[in-house]
């Protein structure tokens, strides 16, 4: 008797299995690891959004189950909802950007109505020409930015607080994604000046892999004639990002500079220490992501463990050629960082610090 010789599976089918596969462990993770929400408190509370969606609608949402009322305004407006609507506290997003000219006036007229006010910086150190000034407006300053603690206090503020960045799990999730979101490397982010040098270095190496590179001034590549076939120009809405997080296998992180006139207000040169809300969003996404080190990532994910790390161009290309050839251990690399994301670094895991501050007076 002839025995058939049994055919090959075609790549498609066994790349689509792998990630059916992945997916669904990513959903058991999901399932067992989110976070317990804290009891929802007997607090007024008022929500000044900045304008940035991921972030944004993570905090509202988490705000609705953590405190017995919550109103929202626009930054314009806050003046008159607040003292038509008498919340016991009012918090600020970042106050810069979206804001009117007449912002701090506004929040002077609130604290005069007895109404307590905390902001949120999360575009720190970068905008210090403008923060050192609002800064010493409110009566609860907090801060995503290690490196500023200490300097805000300098100014006189009195109450100031570490407040780490996280993420929207309801945003930023493990999807099935259609075939125009697959992609080998991801990296999705303005030009900054350190980010066109890596890609530039890594221009030979990345033409022969399928890459996306999205956002705006990549025409400052020297090597853009070389790239541009990888390269979208232009914002990418968060939906759309975690879209093509999920369906990457490697997605790049790389924290902007902060060195004052590259790209920024930082008038103080303020080294910048944290890790950026990427470091969370690709994690919460279930793909494995190489980022560059900022000194507190350590307390947040465990490198080699979470994801991994780089620290030159020539490092980044030999773990990119790695975890491209070792399938089962990057995508345990993205297991992992999606159980600690969603187990530590949601908004509603970070929120209850904020309110045990502006509610420890009561």
């Amino acid at each position: 008797m002839r025995v058939k010789k049994r055919e090959k599976r075609p790549r498609e089918y066994r790349d689509g299995y792998q990630d059916g596969y992945h997916l669904g462990r990513c959903e058991a993770v999901q399932r067992t690891n989110s976070m317990n929400v804290e009891a929802c408190r007997t607090l007024k509370l008022m929500y000044v959004p900045q304008g940035f969606e991921a972030i944004d609608a993570g905090v509202a949402e988490a705000l609705r189950q953590l405190v017995s009322e919550l109103v929202i305004s626009t930054p314009e407006d806050m003046l008159e909802i607040a003292a038509r609507e008498l919340p016991d506290a009012v918090l600020v997003m970042n106050g810069l950007h979206v804001f009117p000219e007449n912002h701090l006036d506004q929040i002077s007229e609130m604290r005069k109505l007895g109404i307590r006010t905390a902001i949120w910086f999360v575009d720190d150190p970068y905008f210090t020409e403008f923060t050192s000034v609002i800064c010493k407006h409110y009566d609860y300053v907090f801060t995503h930015e290690l490196g500023c603690v200490d300097w805000y206090r300098s100014l006189g503020v009195v109450s100031v607080h570490y407040l780490p960045l996280c993420v929207n799990p309801k945003m930023f999730y493990p999807r099935r994604t259609g075939p125009q979101y697959k992609y080998d490397i991801v990296f999705i982010g303005n030009a900054f000046r350190n980010r066109t040098e890596l890609f530039d270095k890594l221009a030979p190496f990345l033409s022969s892999k399928k890459v996306l590179i999205a956002g705006g001034f990549w025409e400052r590549l020297a090597t853009y004639d070389q790239l541009s076939p990888f390269i979208s120009n232009g914002f990418i809405p968060p939906e759309e990002t975690a879209n093509y997080y999920s369906g990457a296998k490697l997605v790049i992180n790389i924290h902007r500079p902060w060195g004052a006139g590259q790209d920024n207000r930082n008038s103080f040169d303020l080294p910048s220490r944290s890790i950026n809300p990427r470091t969370y969003e690709i994690s919460a996404c279930g793909t494995m992501q190489l980022t560059d080190v900022r000194d507190d990532l350590g307390n947040y994910y465990r490198p080699g463990y979470d994801l991994d790390t780089f620290g030159s161009a020539e490092e980044l290309q030999s773990k990119i050629e790695y975890y491209l050839e070792h399938e089962k251990e990057r995508r345990l690399f993205a297991l992992r960082g999606l159980r600690t994301t969603l187990l530590h670094h949601t908004f509603t895991a970070r929120l209850p610090h904020l309110l045990n501050v502006i509610t420890a007076h009561e």
